[in-house]
């Protein structure tokens, strides 16, 4: 068999070349090219405004002043905040939440302690104060609202939750 001349090589890595280009081209120009002829699809939120419509001004959530938790709905659902919260500051050197929630201020304040679970690590060492990973409260916890749902819900709870 006769070894490849320099030039038939330097052919065939052309055209491979050549038909990947051409590949690319059909790839990426040719559904434009065809999405040109389409009629535009027309998109909306789930409350069925436009895509580029303000949100509706509402009535707003109404955020009672404090009463009894809600229960749960699942068995890992973080609690609602049975309170108003309009106001608290949760930044990185400070926590409203902890004036009321901290180990050291719940009896006497009258307020749910902080789970011992907001004390570990990642990996389950235990700390002296509250993780930097469950310092924000808001992350997981919101306040409970008489908001009307922005769309249909037939979720019900789990048998072991009623």
């Amino acid at each position: 068999m006769n070894k490849p001349t320099f030039n038939s090589t330097r052919l065939r890595a052309a055209a491979l070349a050549m038909t990947l280009s051409m590949g690319l081209v059909q790839t990426f120009l040719a559904p434009a090219a065809a999405a040109a002829t389409e009629a535009p699809v027309k998109l909306q939120s789930l409350r069925g405004a436009e895509i580029d419509a303000s949100d509706p001004e509402g009535d707003g959530a109404r955020y009672g002043r404090d009463s009894a938790p809600l229960p749960r709905d699942f068995v890992q659902q973080p609690p609602l905040i049975p309170h108003a919260i309009k106001g608290y500051t949760v930044t990185k050197n400070f926590n409203k939440c902890l004036d009321c929630h901290a180990w050291a201020r719940a009896k006497e304040t009258g307020a749910t302690k902080i789970s011992v679970t907001h004390f570990k690590t990642r990996e389950g060492d235990e700390l002296s104060s509250v993780s930097p990973r469950r310092y924000f409260c808001n992350q997981c916890h919101v306040p409970q609202s008489d908001a009307k749902p922005l769309v249909g819900n037939t979720f019900k709870p789990g048998t072991g939750m009623r």
